[in-house]
């Protein structure tokens, strides 16, 4: 079982569609989203942060418990994290919850360098594969 979490971003520059530079991306608890084009190292992120964890988006899978990113790791360009509170570090992930979690970084992906989506929407299509089952398609949507 798994799930696909994905978006797409694209700017107009000069009549020509060109993918803005590639950076870290960490949605807070509260929705606020924390941008990086330096490396980071997961350890600064949880230091100013001590009751919460890191966990990768591509790594978050339905019925599972959330993945924790290890404190020595360096954060991804392209890769989307999300700070949590400790209170979730063992909870298992239901679809229902990860739909709420894109749509929280939903929000602030919308905005980001004034990337114009339809209306203004982010849309995450999720794959989601039961147990012993075939993957059928979620849409998690802000409308």
């Amino acid at each position: 079982m798994g799930i696909c979490l994905s978006s797409r971003y694209s700017m107009m520059k000069s009549e020509n569609l060109s993918r803005p530079p590639p950076t870290t991306k960490i949605i807070h608890p509260d929705g606020k989203l924390q941008e990086f084009r330096q490396p980071i190292r997961a350890s600064l992120i949880l230091s100013r942060n001590p009751n919460c964890f890191l966990s990768n988006s591509e790594l978050m899978y339905v019925d599972s418990r959330l993945p924790h990113v290890p404190e020595d790791e360096q954060l991804q360009p392209d890769q989307i994290y999300f700070l949590l509170p400790l209170s979730k570090s063992q909870a298992t992930l239901s679809l229902q919850e990860l739909c709420l979690l894109a749509i929280k970084a939903s929000e602030p992906l919308s905005h980001l360098n004034n990337v114009l989506s339809d209306q203004n929407v982010v849309k995450f299509v999720l794959d989601f594969v039961p147990q012993g089952g075939q993957p059928t398609k979620k849409l998690c949507s802000k409308s």
